[in-house]
Formats: C-alpha cells, structure tokens, sequence
C-alpha cells in the first residue's frame, strides 16, 4: 500500500485502526478503515471476496425493500405503470428464492475471484482513494460503455433459443418489480451482466487506472439502476422526468409488458437512434391520449 502497514503491529480491528491513526494521520477516516479491514483479515482474496459479496447482497435487497413497501401501499398505485398487476407476496418470495439460489451458486463464485482478477488487471486496493473528480468521470463513462454492451447483448438475447433457452427466464414478469432485476437464467446474469463488472475491468487493463472503491460505487449505482428500472413506478421526481435521456421504470416496463423493444439499461440514445422504441412511443401517446379523453367525460 502507499501508506505502509509495517509499523502496524497487530491485533482486534478496532486496535490495529487506532494504530493507523496514530501512524497515518493523513488519511481520512473511510481511508483509516479500509486500510486497518485489509490488515485485520491479512488475506486479501478473502477481505475482498467477502466484502464484495455482502456489500451486494445488502446494497441489492436494501434497495428492494422501499419498493415492497410502496407496493403494499395503495396510496402509490397512481403512479404504478400497470397498476392492475401488483406482486403478490407468493410471487416476491417466489422470485426472492431463485435470486437468492442464484445469488449464492452463481455469483457468489464469480465474486470469490475478484480480488485475484483485480490483481490480474491491475485494480487497485491500496490507499489514499482517488479524487471525487476522478471517481466522477470514470463512472461516467463506465455507464456510457455499460449501456452499449447492455442494448446489444439484451437484443441478441432476443433472437431464436437466446430468448427461448436464456432470455425468456427474466420475462417470467410482464409486470417487472424491484426484485425481479436479478431473476434471470445463469447464462444472462454472466453474459449480460459481464457489462458492469467486464468494462471497469478493461479499462482497468488498458489505462492501469482505478481503484476498487470506484468499482464498489460503480456496482452500487448499477444495481440501484437494475433495480429501479424494474420498480414498475414512475414517479413526477423520477430521474427520467429530471433528465430525459435517462430511460428509468417506464421505458423498461414497457419492455416487459410488450416482450420487445427498449433494450438500453441506463440510456435511451440507442433505442432512439435505431428506432427500437418507436412502438414504446406509439403506445404513450395512445396512453395519454385515452387519459385525455377519460378526464374529458
């Protein structure tokens, strides 16, 4: 690490961070944690694995409780997108059960590597963290190279036994809701979800410049993307309503409800320039237009 741990002798967590403040007073307090969690456990493959797992797990169902909340309360059901088809509890637990199998068989390994595939291209763990500024940009275009490979790989999943074998899993909700964003085939959550953790990974490779926590960020707001664009609830305060080349609930519920189309996770600019929503588009504005009418009566 840049701030060396050899004079840190040992001991419980909290010791070995008061130790490090007394030795590197020049690191903030997140800085002072991150550095005494690494020592404590003096097994990087494990502090990272471990880290990496339960910071999804609580990062993904943390998310996806407001949303349960908001579904059991018929106050919200104005601005639910298909207000008709709200998730029973059998159907969440139902859902719950096979995200969590999958969690547990499928992506608890891949996560178990990641700190011997940081060490192979080059993500860096050590301290003081990169600049807010930094962290900002490459987030920026991690989500820019994310929807690209997101609005390609989700439309090829829509050919033939790609939907029919893989796809056609996560289409078990026409009505999508916030803890469907991970029910989905094994294949998909590798192969479509190689865009979150791929890209960081090769813009690691290539520029030998990021560190894990701007990965940890990067994960977080990707999985608080997933989830909410699954909500099926678009809101006046919506991101999309804020900033419109966001695409949100509403454009990726219509991709549930109609089985096609709306194929970005993050971004409309592709679906736009190839013409992939035009069919969304016709259908809000039949929307609006019957709304129209029914206030009209």
């Amino acid at each position: 690490m840049n701030a060396t741990t050899e004079a840190i002798i040992g001991g419980g967590f909290q010791a070995i961070r008061q130790q490090i403040q007394l030795v590197h007073p020049e690191l903030n307090f997140f800085e002072q944690v991150w550095m005494a969690y690494y020592k404590w456990f003096d097994n990087d493959v494990v502090a990272t694995g471990l880290m990496s797992f339960i910071l999804h797990e609580v990062l993904y169902f943390g998310r996806c409780i407001p949303w349960m909340i908001i579904d059991a309360l018929p106050y919200f059901r104005r601005w639910k997108i298909q207000p008709k088809k709200v998730p029973s509890l059998a159907e969440q637990w139902e859902c719950t059960r096979l995200v969590l199998l999958s969690h547990f068989t499928v992506e608890l390994p891949q996560i178990w590597l990641f700190d011997p595939m940081c060490a192979m291209f080059g993500l860096s763990t050590t301290v003081p963290f990169p600049s807010i500024t930094k962290i900002a940009w490459q987030l920026a275009i991690f989500f820019f190279l994310e929807d690209t490979w997101h609005y390609w790989a989700h439309r090829l999943f829509h050919y033939g036994i790609f939907y029919r074998i893989i796809h056609k899993v996560h289409h078990r909700y026409s009505a999508p809701f916030g803890l469907s964003a991970e029910y989905a085939h094994p294949l998909e959550i590798v192969l479509l979800g190689a865009g979150t953790v791929a890209v960081p990974l090769m813009w690691c490779y290539f520029t030998h410049d990021l560190h894990l926590v701007t990965m940890y960020i990067w994960i977080m707001l990707r999985l608080f993307q997933a989830v909410d664009s699954h909500s099926g609830y678009d809101f006046p305060w919506s991101l999309n309503k804020l900033m419109p080349i966001w695409a949100g609930a509403e454009h990726h519920d219509y991709h549930h409800m109609a089985f096609k189309d709306n194929y970005s996770s993050s971004f409309r600019w592709w679906d736009s320039v190839l013409h992939t929503d035009k069919n969304f588009h016709n259908h809000k504005a039949r929307k609006i237009a019957s709304e129209r009418t029914k206030k009209a009566t």
